[in-house]
């Protein structure tokens, strides 16, 4: 029997019938839907609505329900169920009689819909966090085997400036850092409880929504019956997260792919998640790192899928709002999927350290450093960048680094050029006066990796309690 059925006399066109459903993607929210209908069958018993008798029968019936489908797939296998709301009133009919039925007092299927989809952002707000702090470790650890090895940094895909391996590394923990802060914020607002609104105007039973709410782990319950059924803020601030989450793991899986070309050579790919040439035997491809830079276009597409549904919605349901859900279970699976296999990888993956070290040691990358040394001497920094701009020049012609020139020939461009220059030069001063807060000098990048580890700590605690 249809949950809407006693108003119409013609039974619905079977095509449209089957693809208006959406058990299909909906039976993922089952154990919310189950949580979210006991909470609301004890509201039902304080409002005296249900004997005790009756909410003892509508409970076990729930945990039957959620027992069988956790023992067999094939049961959730129900070409009748409209969704999941439908589903579970009609298996627990099935199993306790039309006590079942009295479970849908009080409430509609938006406000079912909006709760079970909060339920599920939240969780998925947990597990990604869990993941993701798994992940941000991984790295931290890597940062840590780095030591003081250093690397040449980029601009304009040009070698700029040696930095330390460590201090490139903890860049992306930064990224992930924010996107772990936005999952917490994204989290506070997804946790407010929309039992108790009905359709749209509020229960027309006296339920303890405060009850409701704290049962489910909410905060509170939503403050208004039309925002709360027609409200997918939350949905769309979930999946706009996991989007910037997905771009910043495909900057990563761009940068490694680079550096692991022969061209670069910095990094060699683990062949546990590579693949290899059906055509060229000697071929071993980043498919990790190449699909995670295509499945974040799949995340960021759901993203503006979820904006362009509800940017004309009326107040308050609309059946639009249906074709919000496979877009959230579509990003919130691609990201749980792929942040275990990128922290693998990244515990997998062997760093050239040696080469990196070399590379860091040639290119004229100390030309920053050069122009610094002569503003030491006095010279505003606009001329001693003109000044070491010449020096380039000169050693690009001789085929030189800069301390491959001599001191004639640099007191030739500039008399503030003295012995002590070579030695300011060197790799290990170039990285050591970067030292400020955030900068390069290994002293500072060893404060920033404890740092690191420190912030991590208690968010993987929230993340493994809230789990």
């Amino acid at each position: 029997m249809k949950m809407w059925s006693g108003r119409f006399r013609q039974p619905l066109d079977p095509a449209f019938e089957n693809w208006q459903r959406s058990f299909e993607f909906d039976c993922r929210l089952l154990e919310c839907e189950l949580d979210a209908s006991a909470a609301h069958a004890r509201a039902l018993k304080a409002a005296g609505v249900l004997s005790a008798e009756e909410l003892a029968s509508v409970l076990e019936g729930l945990e039957q329900i959620e027992e069988r489908a956790m023992a067999s797939p094939e049961f959730l296998d129900d070409q009748e169920a409209e969704d999941v709301h439908h589903f579970v009133e009609k298996q627990l009919v099935g199993l306790i009689g039309d006590t079942g039925y009295k479970l849908h007092s009080g409430r509609s299927r938006n406000e079912q819909i909006a709760t079970d989809l909060r339920l599920y952002v939240r969780a998925g707000c947990d597990e990604i966090s869990e993941a993701l702090a798994e992940l941000m470790l991984a790295i931290v650890d890597r940062a840590e085997q780095a030591g003081q090895v250093a690397m040449p940094a980029y601009t304009h895909m040009r070698r700029a400036e040696p930095v330390l391996v460590a201090h490139w590394l903890l860049a992306y923990i930064e990224m992930f850092f924010r996107d772990a802060d936005r999952l917490r914020d994204c989290r506070k607002r997804a946790n407010v409880c929309p039992l108790g609104s009905g359709a749209l105007t509020g229960s027309t039973l006296p339920l303890d929504r405060e009850l409701m709410a704290n049962e489910l782990g909410f905060s509170a319950p939503t403050a208004n019956s039309i925002d709360a059924t027609s409200d997918r803020d939350f949905v769309i601030e979930f999946v706009n997260t996991l989007s910037l989450l997905a771009l910043h793991l495909s900057r990563w899986a761009e940068e490694m792919l680079l550096f692991s070309t022969q061209e670069y050579g910095f990094v060699h790919l683990p062949e546990a998640y590579s693949t290899g040439s059906s055509a060229m035997p000697q071929k071993m491809n980043g498919d990790l790192l190449e699909l995670t830079r295509g499945k974040a276009g799949r995340v960021i597409g759901n993203a503006t899928a979820l904006l362009i549904t509800t940017k004309g919605l009326p107040l308050a349901y609309n059946k639009d709002l249906q074709e919000t859900q496979e877009p959230l279970f579509h990003a919130a699976e691609t990201v749980l999927s792929l942040l275990p296999l990128v922290t693998g990888w990244m515990r997998s993956a062997e760093f050239d350290l040696e080469g990196m070290q070399k590379a860091a040691e040639t290119g004229y990358m100390n030309a920053f450093a050069a122009a610094t040394y002569l503003v030491r001497q006095g010279v505003p920094f606009r001329i001693a960048h003109e000044q070491v701009g010449k020096a380039v020049r000169l050693a690009l012609d001789k085929s030189c680094e800069l301390h491959g020139l001599s001191l004639e020939e640099l007191k030739n461009i500039d008399s503030h050029f003295n012995d002590d220059f070579y030695s300011f030069v060197k790799l290990d001063n170039v990285l050591a006066i970067h030292d400020v807060p955030g900068g390069t000098a290994p002293a500072r990048v060893r404060e920033a990796v404890a740092a690191a580890r420190k912030r991590l700590t208690p968010a993987c605690e929230e993340a493994h309690a809230h789990a």
